[in-house]
C-alpha cells in the first residue's frame, strides 16, 4: 500500500514539475488567499476579543437591582383570583425600594468560589457650579470593594477611588461634565437630590473618557461615598444595587440564574446586558468568514485550472497507466495528490505571508485624537487551523472535480487514436 502511494506521489510531483509555471501560479493564489485570510480575521477577531475583554473589565459581571422581572401582583387581584369580579380604580400598593436582606445576599455571593461583591446606592441628583447645572446619576460606593471590581482607577485624573474614604464630601465626575460646568479639580459643587436634600461636595478626581482601561460609564455618572449617598437620599442603611465580579466571566449567566431563583430580584449578567451587542458580533463574524472563505474559493480556482489542464494534457499518459493495470481510483489519486500538494505548499507560504501582514499591521503608526493606537490582533493557533482547513477543503474539491474525469477515459480508444 505504501509502495503504491509512493509511486502515485512520484507521478503527481513529476506532473507538477513539468508544469512548473502553472503550479507556481496556483500555489501563489492559495498563498495570497490564506495570507489575507489570516490578516483580515486577525484584525476582526482581535478587535472582537478586545471589545469583549473591555466590556467584561469595565463593568461588574453581575448587577443586582431592586427590581423584579415580573411586577408584583397586587393584593386585591390575589384575593379575588378566579372569581367573577372586575376591579376598577385600584390604587396600587406602593413598594419600598431597596434590596431587602442585602447583607445576607452579600454573604451568599461571597460564599461562591472566587466571587467578589460590593454594595451600591444609586440615584439621580443635580450638580451645580457657577450658575450652571447638570443632571447626573450618583453612585454611592464602598471604595475598598468597588475598586476590586472595576478598573476605574486607571481612568482617573488627579486622584483615586480610595480618596473618597478620607473625604466623605468627595465627588468623582467625568472630565467632559466638569468642562461643561466650568469646574476643575478641587472645586466645590452643590449637589441636590430628588428628595430636596442638598450637600456641597468637592471634586477629588476626574474620569478620563479615553483612559487606558477603556472604563467609561458616560458623562452623566458620578461617584461618591456610600454613606454620603445614603444621607443625601435620606435612605440610611439602604442599598439598591449589588455589583458582583467572578473569576471566570463566562460563569456569570449561570450564577445569575441560580441566585435570582434564590432571592427573587433581577440578577443581570454581563451577557444579558450586552445581548444585542453580542448578537451583532455573531452576525459580523458570519459575514466576515463568508467573505474570507469566498477569497479562498476564488484562489482554489487556480488549483482547478492546474489539475484540469493536467488531466487534459495527460490523457495519453492516463491511458498508458490504465493499460499497465492502474485502476481509475489510482489515477484519480494522482491528480488529487497534485491538488493537495499545491494546497499544502500554498498554505505554508500563506502562513508566512499572513504572519508578515499581521506584523506590519501591529507596527503601523496609528493614532486617534493624538494618542497612539495599537491594533488588537489575534494571532492564535485557531485562525491558522481555520485557514489551513478551509484551503485544504477548497483544494480537495477543486482537484476532485477534474480528477473524476479520469474514470471516463477509455484507454483503448485513446491509444488507438494516438496510433
Amino acid at each position: 500500500m505504501m509502495a503504491m502511494l509512493r509511486v502515485l506521489a512520484g507521478i503527481a510531483f513529476a506532473h507538477l514539475w513539468v508544469r512548473a509555471r502553472a503550479t507556481f501560479v496556483a500555489t501563489l493564489g492559495v498563498a495570497i488567499g490564506v495570507g489575507f485570510f489570516l490578516a483580515v480575521s486577525g484584525m476582526m477577531v482581535g478587535s472582537q476579543k478586545d471589545f469583549i475583554r473591555t466590556l467584561i473589565d469595565t463593568a461588574p459581571h453581575i448587577i443586582v437591582r431592586d427590581e423584579r422581572r415580573a411586577p408584583t401582583r397586587q393584593p386585591a387581584l390575589t384575593a379575588f383570583a378566579g372569581d367573577a369580579v372586575r376591579i376598577e380604580g385600584l390604587r396600587p400598593q406602593e413598594e419600598v425600594r431597596g434590596l431587602k436582606d442585602w447583607p445576607a445576599m452579600l454573604a451568599d455571593v461571597r460564599a461562591q468560589p472566587g466571587a467578589q461583591v460590593a454594595p451600591s446606592l444609586s440615584g439621580a441628583v443635580t450638580i451645580g457650579y457657577a450658575g450652571r447645572t447638570a443632571a447626573v446619576a450618583l453612585n454611592g460606593v464602598d471604595p475598598r470593594l468597588e475598586g476590586r471590581l472595576t478598573k476605574i482607577d486607571e481612568t482617573l485624573i488627579g486622584g483615586r477611588l480610595s480618596d473618597l474614604e478620607a473625604r466623605p464630601d468627595g465627588l468623582i465626575i467625568s472630565r467632559p461634565m466638569a468642562d461643561r460646568l466650568g469646574a476643575r479639580l478641587g472645586d466645590t459643587l452643590v449637589v441636590t437630590a430628588s428628595t430636596g436634600a442638598l450637600q456641597r461636595m468637592r471634586i477629588l478626581a476626574l474620569i478620563e473618557p479615553e483612559g487606558r482601561a477603556g472604563f467609561y460609564a458616560g458623562d452623566a455618572v458620578a461617584y461618591g461615598l456610600l454613606r454620603t449617598a445614603q444621607v443625601l437620599f435620606t435612605r440610611p442603611n439602604v442599598v439598591n444595587q449589588l455589583h458582583v465580579r467572578l473569576t471566570d466571566p463566562d460563569d456569570a449567566r449561570l450564577m445569575a440564574e441560580v441566585l435570582e431563583a434564590r432571592w427573587g430580584y433581577k440578577w443581570e449578567s454581563w451577557q444579558e446586558r450586552s445581548a444585542d451587542i453580542l448578537n451583532l458580533l455573531v452576525v459580523r463574524n458570519v459575514i466576515m468568514y463568508a467573505v474570507i472563505l469566498a477569497i479562498l474559493i476564488v484562489a482554489s480556482f487556480g488549483i482547478y485550472t492546474a489539475v484540469s489542464n493536467s488531466v487534459a494534457d495527460k490523457r495519453r499518459d492516463i491511458a498508458i497507466l490504465r493499460a499497465m493495470g492502474f485502476s481509475a481510483f489510482d489515477v484519480q489519486a494522482i491528480f488529487l495528490i497534485e491538488g493537495v500538494a499545491i494546497a499544502i505548499l500554498g498554505a505554508v507560504m500563506g502562513f508566512a505571508i499572513g504572519t508578515g501582514l499581521l506584523e506590519i499591521l501591529a507596527r503601523l503608526p496609528l493614532s486617534i485624537g493624538g494618542k497612539p493606537l495599537v491594533l488588537p490582533l489575534d494571532r492564535g493557533l485557531g485562525q491558522y487551523l481555520i485557514a489551513g482547513g478551509a484551503s485544504m477543503t477548497a483544494a480537495l474539491l477543486a482537484a476532485w472535480l477534474p480528477a473524476r474525469k479520469v474514470a471516463r477515459v477509455d484507454p483503448v480508444s485513446v491509444l488507438r487514436g494516438a496510433a
